[in-house]
């Protein structure tokens, strides 16, 4: 099942703010996340655990898409870049940093894989030290 590329990009986000049976309609079985959270398992399956606990820390979880650029060719195949920002409300213990109840957004840079219209592998970049910065400061934004 081949998607367009808005419904993919939409679709994947959606399964990482929290909606994890999603993950499987646009990813391949094989799909590669890269690199891997601490504990992390290979493949949509091994993903759900490090999304769950997203959630768990962060209430009102959501995974805005700010830009897209397609780089795939004519056959639909390629990669394609994303910028997001992870939003939500710090309300459980997130990267040993104790929930703080602040609304956070965590700048989030990907690069996926396409391959027969699903994703077959992930590169992704979070801003974790701005978060854990951010955490700690009480005047920061």
């Amino acid at each position: 099942m081949t998607h367009p590329i808005d419904d993919l990009v939409t679709t994947f986000y959606r399964a990482f703010s929290g909606d994890t049976d999603l993950l499987e309609t646009v990813v391949t079985p094989d799909w590669e996340d890269i690199p891997l959270a601490p504990g992390q398992g290979p493949g949509p399956q091994g993903a759900v655990p490090i999304i769950s606990g997203l959630a768990e820390a962060i209430s009102g979880l959501e995974i805005v898409v700010l830009d897209v650029v397609d780089g795939r060719g004519s056959d639909g195949d390629g990669t394609i870049a994303t910028r997001c920002e992870i939003r939500g409300v710090h309300t459980g213990a997130l990267m040993g940093v104790p929930g703080s109840a602040r609304e956070i957004a965590i700048a989030l840079h990907e690069f996926h894989e396409i391959a027969d219209g699903r994703i077959r592998r992930t590169w992704h970049l979070e801003d974790w030290f701005g978060f854990i910065r951010r955490s700690q400061d009480v005047d920061a934004p």
